[in-house]
């Protein structure tokens, strides 16, 4: 007989019939607040949401949803209407996760902002989503009173605090009940969830509106190709206002009753006691994270003389065979010493999405025992595309297609490499009042095209090679994508930035050649004055452009370079800002 794999998602099937009272499901997908009530209906106990820094602070399930229930009739009162748009805005923390969920349990439209923006272009954002009411950190209190904005405050001592709300609404000690779900009922699966406004590393920033079903779906579809537990512990580390977090951190955690732990600040020493004190199993970051995590490691490790080097490096490659081969992960006891200095002995799996991670990096996390997924999306899909599965990775693709997803390569060059298009339940209704930038992004067909670069292999896993944007075109007609330059210069300790474009090399034929930007790592090159040694700074770039170099093909070698004494402008998830960088350097 035949057994047939049960689905991530067949747990609500429980809730599809009258039995389910307040919280029957009468369409596929729930709304993301009917899915945080289920949850907490099914784990009323466990840890929902927790904060170290500056203090302790926990909400279990039924504290945390009381906690949203009583915060979205506190945004009725205060004339809050579905369909209304909400900013949230403030540093990763529980009374950040309660005010998202409040606004959607209200049914208005959420509107997470980076509390990093200036106040012009918090402005501007706000004038774009027609926000009148904001959940707001303490550093930006007074720029949203001067919009006129009504506020509430996600920091302890300001003004209408939202937990000081929730506790002066409380008229009796019991926490309201999940399984009577919230006073307006559910959203439709279809409503907007949220507005998005996009990074802007190639432009301006659009509002991106996403459905609770393109959230949903993405969520528990990316679980058919990772497996995810009530009883994980993620670290939101990374800012949550981005759709990357917030989807694969803080919908998959609430989607399964897991756990939160929210890190306010990136300060190493505060994230490596983070790690331990919570046992974290799922650790979300960038490349730029893990590169600079696993060159942190290695150097350690090459402190101990090569000898010991050579023996580890040895076990290393051994561990990553045998993984390879059996799918068993000696690597976790072999090395647990190594992983428990670097607080990463109690990670079940680290997820990297936000670029293309390089191959090296995906091993050597794998020959070390800890298993490594790496992922791709965009803001406009909610965002998870492509997963790489535990089981059968491979280290060069950003993953397989996740199901339901339609993905194809459009206009292909001589290798095969063309356009990233995708249709399927996640992907965006469109841009924030702006019909001329949807039509120029979806087709008529209902693809969304990416403006990626990449190719599908025969079972449908993608590779990444670059934005079209940034596409250089050299001077023998041959395509050339920065981003595959860049990820060579990864794993060089002494490079802490590098970004690579196109100049004009004969202005009359109209043909570009290859430079590189680079930011050193200063500390490598400290004279004994305390000052940076530019001289050997640069002296040693050029010798790793010309290593770079040498594993390149003739027509995609950095013809020229310059290297930046200060670090380029980025987003808030390390990636470079490319159209502030060339506009600065073509001044």
């Amino acid at each position: 007989m035949r057994m047939t794999k049960e689905l991530p998602w067949s747990f609500l099937d429980a809730y599809r019939d009258e039995s389910a009272g307040s919280l029957r499901l009468t369409e596929r997908w729930p709304s993301l607040p009917h899915l945080f009530a289920i949850s907490a209906s099914r784990y009323p106990d466990r840890n929902a949401f927790s904060c170290y820094d500056p203090k302790e602070l926990r909400f279990t399930y039924a504290q945390a949803f009381d906690a949203v229930y009583k915060t979205a009739l506190e945004l009725a009162k205060r004339g809050v209407l579905p369909g209304d748009r909400v900013v949230v805005t403030g540093k990763n923390s529980p009374e950040w996760a309660i005010a998202y969920l409040a606004v959607l349990a209200r049914r208005a439209v959420v509107v997470p902002l980076d509390f990093q923006l200036t106040d012009a272009e918090i402005k501007n954002l706000v004038s774009i989503s027609e926000a009148k009411t904001a959940f707001v950190d303490h550093e930006k209190l007074k720029t949203f009173a001067s919009l006129g904005t009504n506020t509430i405050a996600l920091a302890e001592g300001d003004p209408d605090y939202i937990l000081d709300l929730v506790r002066s609404d409380s008229n009796t000690t019991a926490l309201h009940d999940p399984a009577q779900g919230f006073e307006d009922g559910f959203p439709a699966a279809g409503d907007s969830a949220a507005i998005m406004f996009t990074s802007g590393t190639t432009g301006a920033a659009k509002g991106v509106t996403l459905t609770h079903e393109n959230f949903v779906s993405d969520c528990l579809l990316a679980q058919s190709l990772l497996q995810v537990r009530h009883t994980d512990v993620f670290y939101a580390l990374l800012p949550i206002h981005h759709s990357y977090t917030m989807l694969a951190v803080f919908i998959e955690a609430i989607s399964v009753g897991a756990e939160v732990v929210f890190a306010k600040k990136l300060v190493v020493q505060q994230i490596l006691s983070d790690l331990k004190t919570a046992q974290v199993t799922m650790f979300l970051g960038v490349p730029t994270l893990f590169n600079r995590l696993l060159k942190g490691i290695m150097r350690g490790v090459r402190e101990k003389g090569p000898v010991v080097y050579g023996i580890i490096r040895f076990l290393m490659i051994s561990s990553g065979m045998v993984k390879k081969a059996t799918g068993m992960n000696p690597g976790k006891r072999i090395f647990k010493g190594i992983l428990a200095k670097a607080s990463l002995d109690s990670i079940r799996i680290c997820i990297s999405g936000g670029g293309p991670l390089p191959s090296e990096t995906f091993r050597r996390f794998n020959q070390l025992g800890i298993d490594f997924v790496q992922g791709y999306g965009l803001t406009e899909t909610a965002p998870i595309l492509t997963l790489n599965p535990v089981a059968h990775y491979k280290e060069s693709s950003v993953g397989k297609v996740l199901p339901e997803v339609e993905m194809k390569i459009i206009d292909p060059d001589e290798r095969g490499r063309g356009e990233i298009v995708v249709r399927g339940p996640m992907v965006m209704q469109g841009y924030y009042n702006n019909p001329k930038a949807t039509e120029e992004t979806i087709d008529k067909e209902g693809f969304l095209h990416t403006g990626d670069i990449g190719y599908l292999d025969s079972e449908n896993y993608l590779y990444l090679t670059g934005r079209k944007k940034s596409l250089i075109v050299t001077s023998a007609g041959k395509n050339v994508y920065p981003e595959e330059l860049e990820s060579h210069f990864d794993l060089f300790d002494e490079v802490a930035q590098v970004m690579v474009a196109g100049y004009v090399s004969d202005p009359e034929e109209h043909t570009e050649d290859i430079e590189a930007f680079i930011h050193p790592d200063t500390t490598f090159f400290e004279s004994k004055d305390g000052n940076t040694d530019k001289e050997a700074a640069e002296a040693r770039i050029r010798e790793i452009i010309s290593q770079v170099n040498k594993g390149l093909q003739p027509y995609q070698r950095i013809r020229r370079s310059t290297v930046l004494w200060e670090p380029m402008e980025t987003t808030t998830t390390r990636k470079i800002k490319r159209h502030v960088v060339q506009k600065h350097m073509d001044q």
